[in-house]
């Protein structure tokens, strides 16, 4: 497996993490995810991000997780690894377990008790020295879960600082105005890394207008991400904001706070991507009143696609 750099570019979906309806991780879905993340054209994967229900995990069936996902991408695109840890102990033995089983880097999001300027740039010159000089890492800028606020200068700061950071996940909301400082930068000098934006999607073409690279992010039908992003860098934005808007509705729907997940891996299922919907608890459930919101969706989706296809 290569490992990630600046010049990562494309569409890194956030996988879910399959589970069996009894709570315990199925594997053979595993497998089935991955193989429908690469028809549709990711370009890389991350998992056990946040969407991945990493936290609901042992450090046993994280491990065996990754390996089974790694084993089944076999080197074809890269694939990231979030190790995020509320201490450096667990995240440094966990990224040495995911880069020895072939990972290609790993994200790390900063914990919520970071807050000064001062205090976030340490924090990341920590998690260099952690991970070590052969590790290239992800800062993951999420301040709507993680309440940490990151500006721009910081971010050029740890950039400057720490050689090992080679993509942002840009997940910041409102942001667009960050990645335009960030590329005004590396356009004066500062070194130029990967970003790829988050939010489920909802602002892809902006980001994209604003010099995002693609997208690290998840979306049932993942396949808009990876169109628009390859019809934006064809040169035809009009068309790319076209095909975003036939799935923006159902994207929408899919960013409800609490009940994303659930929404995901139910369509996830519908499309055979996994076996069973079921998230590990604490998890929230649909009802029918949510399951025929999510057809009727879809359904126009489909028709709109036919429409500009």
């Amino acid at each position: 497996m290569s490992l990630l750099t600046e010049d990562a570019k494309g569409v890194y979906v956030i996988a879910v993490t399959p589970f069996k309806d009894n709570g315990e991780l199925d594997l053979p879905s595993t497998d089935r995810m991955v193989d429908f993340y690469l028809e549709k054209g990711a370009s890389g994967l991350t998992i056990l991000g946040m969407m991945g229900e990493a936290p609901k995990l042992t450090a046993d069936e994280s491990r065996t997780f990754v390996r089974r996902v790694l084993a089944r991408v076999a080197g074809r695109v890269p694939t990231v690894v979030g190790v995020s840890a509320p201490g450096f102990a667990a995240m440094g033995e966990l990224s040495a377990s995911v880069m020895g089983d072939g990972a290609s880097g790993v994200m790390v999001a900063p914990p919520s008790t970071v807050r000064t300027d001062d205090q976030i740039i340490s924090y990341y010159r920590m998690v260099a020295d952690t991970l070590g000089p052969n590790t290239p890492f992800v800062l993951q800028d999420f301040p709507l879960s993680t309440t940490v606020q990151i500006s721009p200068q910081v971010i050029l700061k740890i950039v400057e600082n720490q050689s090992t950071c080679v993509m942002l996940k840009h997940e910041d909301w409102p942001g667009l105005a960050k990645i335009t400082a960030l590329r005004k930068a590396s356009g004066a000098g500062s070194r130029r890394i990967s970003i790829l934006a988050g939010n489920g999607g909802l602002f892809l073409p902006e980001e994209l207008g604003r010099g995002a690279d693609g997208a690290m992010t998840g979306f049932g039908y993942p396949e808009m991400m990876v169109d628009v992003c390859k019809t934006f860098a064809a040169g035809d934005a009009e068309r790319a904001r076209d095909i975003f808007d036939a799935y923006l509705p159902l994207a929408r729907y899919e960013q409800q706070p609490g009940h994303g997940l659930a929404i995901r891996k139910h369509i996830l299922a519908k499309r055979g991507a996994i076996a069973s919907a079921a998230a590990r608890k604490p998890a929230s459930a649909l009802s029918n009143a949510d399951i025929a919101e999510i057809e009727s969706l879809i359904s126009r989706q489909e028709r709109r696609l036919k429409e500009i296809n």
